[in-house]
């Protein structure tokens, strides 16, 4: 897969079959879309394009709303794409100038002009343009005069996109990480840097690792304990211009993830810790993506350190019985 970090350095094709959109999760609904994408190349002897923008649309067109939460963050995005089989991964700027395209500037300027659509693949309800006015009905007229073809993707395969980022949004809230897991396809995962804590896991047996996630609007699952795997990384995975690399991590572990406030210990901002089992090696500044695979319990308050202590032992054998079995 081939990465463009702005649509002005994309080289139109000479048959570029296109889709659209901002794929969040590339889950089991968006990846019967792109299945179909790829069928359509192949009748056509075309390549792949998937447009999608950096940062998302609504951070820009309504900033002073904060409730938006990704479930992937641009590197995990470009990754699952990658594995999907996409040939080229557009991800542009998204600006109030390009948002204010009217509809037949966008497809001539951007499909036509800068992509050589030869195909789109679109949903129903497709919007694009000046405040989203365009339709699939504009791609459709206009599709005569530039000689491409537009495939309107069923009702029931979007219905499936906006259940599939429903149930995997509803279940992470809740902590439920193996029904989010069945809509997505994949294990959802955080991805972060190791930074320096107040070490107070060393003092009674389960020193962790301090987790800073990349994006900030990425969506956290329920405050709790996670059976998990983690893939270490020398550093963060690039998305850079050119061709799409696959990061290898260096090592990869079982563990256990605290997600929470440590009201124990008085604490009172959000936590992300890991404790890797049988892990000695030190982990500052490293990246992690850490995999949830299952739910153990929800955040409590114990009455000492001690009861934490014999509380997150339990955890522990909870989570190695979890691997021993699956």
């Amino acid at each position: 897969m081939k990465i463009y970090r702005n649509l002005n350095d994309f080289e139109a094709l000479k048959s570029a079959v296109v889709t659209i959109g901002t794929f969040d999760g590339v889950h089991i609904g968006h990846q019967k879309i792109l299945s179909r994408l790829k069928e359509n190349a192949k009748e056509c002897e075309g390549e792949t394009v998937l447009l999608t923008f950096y940062p998302h649309p609504r951070l820009i067109i309504n900033p002073d709303d904060d409730s938006l939460r990704l479930i992937n963050d641009i590197e995990e995005k470009t990754h699952r794409l990658a594995l999907e089989g996409i040939d080229h991964l557009i991800i542009t700027p998204f600006t109030r100038d390009f948002s204010i395209q009217t509809p037949e500037e966008y497809i001539t300027n951007v499909l036509v002009n800068k992509l050589g659509c030869k195909r789109i693949v679109i949903g129903y309800d497709h919007h694009f343009g000046k405040d989203r006015q365009g339709t699939i009905k504009d791609l459709e007229e206009m599709s005569s005069i530039f000689d491409f073809e537009v495939e309107q993707i069923p009702e029931q395969d979007i219905e499936d996109v906006a259940v599939s980022s429903t149930r995997i949004r509803e279940s992470l809230i809740k902590g439920d990480v193996e029904t989010a897991n069945k809509y997505l396809g994949y294990p959802f995962e955080l991805t972060g840097t190791v930074v320096r804590g107040d070490q107070i896991g060393r003092t009674i047996g389960f020193p962790t690792a301090n987790l800073n996630v990349h994006e900030s609007h990425k969506l956290i699952p329920a405050y709790g304990i996670y059976a998990v795997e983690v893939e270490i990384y020398p550093q963060v995975p690039s998305i850079a211009a050119g061709d799409y690399i696959t990061p290898q991590p260096e090592r990869m572990a079982k563990g256990m993830c605290y997600i929470g406030t440590r009201p124990t210990v008085d604490g009172m901002n959000r936590k992300i810790e890991i404790n890797l089992l049988d892990f000695k090696d030190d982990l500052y500044d490293k990246t992690l993506r850490i995999k949830f695979l299952h739910f153990i319990r929800h955040d409590e308050w114990f009455e000492s350190l001690e009861v934490l202590q014999e509380n997150i032992k339990k955890d522990e054998e909870a989570i190695r019985n979890y691997f021993d079995t699956h």
